[in-house]
């Protein structure tokens, strides 16, 4: 009985409470947590406003991102891979950054 006593008081000194556990967790993770938890409910507060929104301003101010984001990947070539296919299509249409520099790195013609 005593060995038994003695052997639950060893296991119980090793096992680590939940709050000794958190306290284990790296500032770095609780910090990564919070801005998560704050971007959630700043979306969650943005829909509510975008539902309540009239539906030509957001159609507008949708197309205006989509155009601004996709002249940027254009430009940049910095698309996501899943897109490259469409985007070298479309690309030859428009300037684009490695374009733009070899011209200027050109001389003038005399």
């Amino acid at each position: 009985m005593i060995f038994l006593a003695a052997a639950t008081a060893a296991t119980a000194a090793k096992t680590a409470t939940a709050m000794e556990k958190l306290k284990g967790v790296p500032p770095a993770f609780w910090v990564k947590l919070a801005i998560g938890i704050a971007i959630f409910v700043a979306a969650i507060i943005v829909m509510r406003k975008v539902a309540a929104m009239n539906k030509v301003v957001l159609a507008v101010l949708v197309f205006v991102i989509v155009i601004v984001v996709g002249f940027n990947w254009i430009y940049e070539r910095s698309e996501p891979a899943m897109l490259t296919p469409l985007v070298n299509k479309i690309a030859p249409f428009f300037p684009s950054k490695g374009s733009y520099s070899g011209k200027q790195q050109a001389g003038p013609k005399m």
